[in-house]
């Protein structure tokens, strides 16, 4: 009695071919965030590409006052709800926080209590796609990103106005003791304020 072949690799129970999956092209999201401070005024910036490497989305928001940590998980959050409103079933990222990745991966813990329900939400969505990866890469490849955050710095620390076309926005106070020297006035404290931001000082003597 002859003994009937092998069925062929991929074959089904009675040697019929499987059906094929098929599995979206990875998009691709180069994510950062970044905090002027730490904790101090902070943004985030994603870009997103398409399979073909083409440019889908630049997101950049400015998040208030936090740590780097804390806008880096906001940028991965932002580039997983973009993925999951637009019906992206596979994303990769590339961030430039190492912690952040490994995180993500088990390979770090999340101590922080601040971090912890930022990265249960972003662990949560991820399991929701089909395919989903996270590579660290070095911040020469996360350029685009990193410019994204800090305009949205930069454009927070603008005062509004005429050229905004809108009216002023109302900004946090901040007190400080400073001494007069050599023709300027000089902290007792360290600051550490944005580059290029405005502020309106009023001077009263300490007596």
């Amino acid at each position: 009695m002859s003994k009937l072949p092998p069925p062929s690799r991929g074959a089904g129970l009675f040697g019929e071919p499987e059906p094929e999956r098929k599995t979206q092209a990875a998009f691709l999201a180069n994510i950062d965030g970044g905090s002027r401070g730490n904790p101090g005024p902070a943004a985030y910036g994603v870009v997103i590409r398409d399979a073909r490497g083409e440019v889908v989305a630049r997101l950049k928001k400015y998040i208030g006052t936090a740590t780097n940590n804390v806008a880096e998980y906001f940028g991965l959050i932002a580039a997983l709800d973009y993925a999951e409103s637009h019906g992206i079933r596979a994303l990769r990222i590339e961030s430039d926080s190492e912690l952040m990745v490994k995180q993500m991966r088990g390979q770090y813990k999340v101590k922080s209590e601040e971090l912890r329900p930022l990265f249960e939400r972003a662990k949560k969505m991820s399991q929701g796609l089909q395919a989903f990866r996270m590579d660290h890469v070095y911040r020469e490849r996360n350029r685009e990103a990193d410019a994204l955050v800090n305009q949205a710095l930069d454009e927070t620390a603008k005062p509004a106005g005429a050229a905004a076309g809108g009216a002023p926005q109302k900004e946090d106070a901040i007190r400080l003791i400073a001494r007069w020297s050599e023709g300027a006035l000089v902290p007792d404290e360290p600051l550490e304020l944005p580059e290029g931001a405005v502020y309106d000082v009023t001077i009263r003597r300490k007596r």
